[in-house]
């Protein structure tokens, strides 16, 4: 199967480049795999787990949404933000977690309460990426 280029990229770094065999990113829609020879295609992301193959290997990242086009072979992706599992640090997960639940609990409203669902999801993403990998142990695909 001919290799499908990756690149994902934030406003601060680029974070992923190297050809791989699949890509499960989150759609605006669900869960979308994209393959060598995908056809064309622009989409919105939302906020979820981005996982990458590539021979057998298998590398997670958590993503709090952005774009993804596919052209050519080629797949790019402009996240709002990318951390590998590697890069997540678990206890400033979970105190975000903590934090967001209690602003949900005493009753915060409109722009408050969208803040602290939004803080929760990407909490809950971060953290289940970082014990995922810690129950599957490091993955070695890198830039």
């Amino acid at each position: 199967m001919a290799p499908l280029r990756l690149e994902i990229v934030t406003a601060e770094r680029s974070v992923f480049a190297d050809d791989v065999d699949v890509v499960v990113v989150p759609g605006i829609d669900g869960q979308l795999s994209i393959l060598p020879h995908h056809a064309p295609l622009l989409t919105a992301l939302q906020v979820g787990e981005l996982r990458i193959k590539k021979q057998g290997e298998e590398v997670s990242m958590a993503l709090s949404g952005g774009f993804l086009e596919v052209m050519r072979n080629k797949v790019l992706i402009l996240a709002d933000t990318a951390e590998r599992d590697d890069e997540i640090d678990l206890e400033r997960a979970e105190a975000a977690k903590r934090r967001a639940e209690q602003t949900l609990q005493t009753g915060g409203t409109g722009l408050d309460r969208a803040r602290a669902e939004a803080a929760l999801r990407r909490a809950l993403i971060r953290i289940n990426v970082a014990q995922r990998r810690r129950r599957r142990g490091p993955g070695t695909l890198r830039e």
